[in-house]
């Protein structure tokens, strides 16, 4: 039997990783023991992980105890070994056990046969052991099984450190969140006040100093001030975009379908030339009013500049079932090819060069969309015909649900044009 050198300060910073020693008992890991207890036919399976100075042992089937000096342990012997199982079929006649607390004491450990537990990085972390208080050996079958259940045993572990690594991340993901949500805030809240100024001045100069400035120069002003305006769109949308968070399931009101619709309409339509059609019926609903209107201003905003029809025309619509609220935008706009329909929602994502009056999107509205409409418990989807217009289906969910099942809807059909 071939012996591995082992480095200890590597294969005990493996140990670490897991963060097991110490922990409760788990009955994942006992399923194991009792399975390989009954396979092997011994009183006794365990997991051990050998620590700095104790072998802990993170399930225990057939003893009281879940940890025992690491100088005792058989364990010590079996993660030197090169072979895939370690087996002493009489301790008491083996020079190295037969003076061993556990052999003479109590436990009465004859029987001896353990599975290394190596990790990814070829650390042997432990064993998955059996022992009897008699002498014995393991046939061919007992020996595989033995050695397939480690497998898993090393799989709990390796899911553990993943997930342990994955709440770290969570973690980390969640702060640098946090920090970029304020980051953004207070830098666009800086930057509107002088936008503001520049757009202010710009105006001024061109009342003051019309007369002096030749065509150009009054080009040049104009093109400064819409510069200016579609700088201070798109912090706001990265503010709305981010603040969208704070809009959740959780604040409802009631309120008017048409009321909210007509508030909308009345902040988009200034001249009236798009006709926008309302919902016939006339319904009172609980929803998060904020974001429903913040949804409604994209989606029917967007509908209205990027139309090139001579007759521009919207309908919104309404249903309702048991669990969901259920709207649709429909348009007859330019529409949106099928090869960029699935980045719409992506934030920064943009399909249209340009809108109806020459400016360009910043991608951030619709993905705000997606975001509140997550945050109401809905699902948003798109069906679109280029040419021809668009037709935006999403729901908000009616009731709070309990959180173990709580998440946006699994609908995913959309209405077709």
């Amino acid at each position: 039997m071939s012996i591995v050198k082992i480095d200890e300060k590597k294969r005990q910073k493996a140990v670490d990783s897991y963060k097991l020693v110490g922990t409760l008992p788990e009955k994942s890991y006992d399923n194991i023991t009792q399975i390989a207890s009954y396979i092997c036919g011994t009183p006794i399976a365990l997991i051990t992980m050998l620590d700095y100075n104790r072998n802990f042992l993170k399930s225990h089937y057939g003893v009281p105890f879940n940890e025992s000096p690491r100088e005792i342990s058989f364990c010590t012997h079996a993660i030197q070994t090169h072979d895939p199982i370690f087996i002493i079929p009489d301790a008491r006649e083996d020079d190295r056990f037969k003076d061993n607390p556990l052999v003479t004491g109590p436990m009465k450990a004859i029987f001896y046969a353990g599975v290394p537990l190596v990790d990814k990085g070829g650390h042997a972390l432990g064993t998955l052991c059996v022992f009897d208080h008699e002498p014995r050996t393991l046939n061919e079958h007992q020996v595989s099984t033995l050695i397939a259940l480690a497998s898993q045993v090393v799989n709990l572990f390796e899911l553990r450190r993943q997930n342990i690594e994955n709440k770290a991340l969570q973690k980390n993901l969640l702060k640098k969140n946090s920090l970029l949500k304020e980051f953004a805030g207070v830098v666009s809240h800086d930057m509107k006040m002088p936008l503001a100024n520049i757009i202010t001045t710009t105006d001024i100069l061109k009342a003051k100093y019309k007369e002096l400035l030749d065509e150009k120069g009054l080009d040049y002003l104009n093109y400064l001030k819409s510069s200016s305006f579609s700088l201070s769109e798109y912090i706001s949308g990265i503010l709305q975009h981010y603040e969208s968070d704070n809009l959740t399931i959780d604040q409802r009101d009631s309120f008017d379908i048409h009321d909210l619709l007509e508030e909308v309409e009345d902040m988009l339509n200034h001249d009236y030339k798009t006709v926008i059609h309302l919902p016939e019926a006339n319904h009172i609903i609980s929803c998060n009013r904020a974001a429903l209107h913040q949804i409604f201003i994209n989606l029917l905003g967007n509908s209205i500049k990027y139309n090139d029809k001579e007759e521009p025309e919207i309908t919104v619509t309404f249903t309702e079932d048991n669990d969901f609220y259920r709207f649709e935008v429909i348009d007859n706009g330019i529409g949106i090819p099928q090869d960029k329909i699935d980045k719409i929602f992506e934030l920064f994502s943009i399909v249209a060069s340009k809108d109806k009056n020459g400016n360009r999107g910043n991608g951030i509205g619709l993905s705000t969309v997606k975001k509140l409409v997550a945050n109401l418990g809905g699902r948003i989807s798109v069906a679109s015909v280029e040419g021809e217009g668009s037709t935006f289906s999403f729901s908000a969910r009616k009731q709070d649900i309990p959180t173990q099942i709580a998440g946006p809807e699994n609908d995913t059909s959309a209405v077709k044009n």
